[in-house]
């Protein structure tokens, strides 16, 4: 014998895939707002400890260092920028690439970024 099935059991069964469907949306933003915040964070945090490491420089002070050539200066500009002029004696790595180019740099050197 078939069981009958009433109208409160047929609505109570078509709006669980919703909710479950609403539930699972509500988690998703739920993240994506916890990884922003959480990314906004750490590079808060990389930014804070990269400032408290440079030190802004006169342009009197750079001066001196470039006469004295006891800095290497470094354009963080791109290459055409580069090419169409930059301190005689630079060295170009585009800001994009300085991470992955900064063995290319003397550590025990003053270096001096800049962008014209």
């Amino acid at each position: 014998m078939a069981k009958k099935v009433t109208r409160k059991q047929r609505q109570s069964s078509s709006i669980f895939p919703i909710v479950m469907i609403a539930a699972g949306a509500v988690l998703f933003v739920a993240f994506l707002v916890w990884a922003a915040i959480n990314s906004e964070r750490q590079v808060n945090q990389s930014n804070s400890a990269n400032s408290q490491q440079v030190t802004r420089l006169s342009l009197a002070d750079a001066k001196t260092a470039y006469d004295q050539k006891s800095a290497v200066f470094v354009d963080v500009r791109d290459a055409a920028s580069f090419a169409a002029g930059h301190i005689p004696g630079s060295v170009n790595i585009p800001v994009g690439e300085i991470q992955a180019r900064a063995g290319e740099l003397d550590p025990n050197a003053w270096i001096v970024t800049y962008c014209t």
